[in-house]
């Protein structure tokens, strides 16, 4: 297991561990603060229903002090990828996020990225998806998370339902951009200019965020807020620090 005195950078999780819906979760903006004054910080993210500018307007308005720079996106780790490999790409995603993407060329569809489509998840759009793999593109998933918690407080239904109806209807494995992939976090690790194991991930998914974190090489700190659920800790994923809102991370690194 991984100690917090060997920690020089932090990546955060952004939604429910920052806060859920509409509501700041008590003491993030001061632990927030308090590790943006002693170590580099970046914050991550598997939303795929808000641009970066989007996100980092969203905080600043709660109280947090955040630049778009500081923020990295499935989103962003997708379009990365696209631009790497020139391609044109089918993008089965909410209409306010496409401007994020006005630079990657329709045509020819080599990829068809799959993200929280939310009300394009219809069947003309899934359909026209599934006959892009089904000749020959190849499934990207922007993420693949099962649930997140809404502003309702309860569960609800993510993008990974989806990743998996296409994968079953065209026997294809979609390639994963966003958490748990290991290159997401060693992008996000570069961003802070740090080793794998000088970092430590902030999250409330213990598969996503904390295995993912912890198969990468880094340090997987679990919050109990957000999604976080009991059962999670039945999964056999064993997290490098459990703590119960990422206001208590103070009290650990001063301890």
């Amino acid at each position: 297991m991984k100690k917090l005195e060997n920690i020089k950078g932090f990546l955060l999780d952004i939604d429910g561990v920052l806060y859920v819906g509409d509501n700041v979760i008590e003491g993030a903006i001061e632990a927030v603060d308090y590790l943006k004054r002693h170590y580099k910080v970046a914050f991550i993210t598997n939303t795929t229903t808000k641009t970066r500018k989007m996100i980092t307007q969203k905080l600043n308005k709660m109280g947090f002090d955040v630049k778009e720079d500081e923020i990295f996106s499935a989103l962003e780790a997708v379009k990365q990828f696209l631009k790497s490999q020139n391609s044109g790409a089918y993008l089965l995603l909410k209409d306010q996020v496409m401007s994020e993407f006005e630079d990657i060329p329709k045509e020819p569809v080599k990829y068809v990225v799959v993200g929280d489509a939310r009300e394009n998840f219809n069947y003309e759009n899934l359909n026209k998806a599934f006959r892009y793999v089904f000749h020959g593109a190849e499934l990207i998933a922007a993420a693949k998370n099962k649930y997140f918690k809404d502003v309702d407080g309860d569960l609800s239904l993510d993008c990974g339902a989806f990743v998996e109806g296409l994968e079953y209807a065209t026997d294809k494995k979609a390639k994963i951009i966003g958490k748990p992939n290991k290159e997401f976090f060693h992008l996000a690790v570069k961003k802070l200019g740090f080793k794998p194991e000088e970092v430590a991930v902030i999250g409330d998914d213990i598969e996503s965020d904390v295995k993912g974190a912890m198969d990468a090489g880094l340090m997987g700190i679990l919050v109990k807020t957000g999604k976080f659920t009991p059962k999670d800790l039945e999964r056999g994923i064993k997290p490098d620090l459990i703590i119960d809102s990422i206001a208590d991370i103070i009290k650990f690194l001063e301890n």
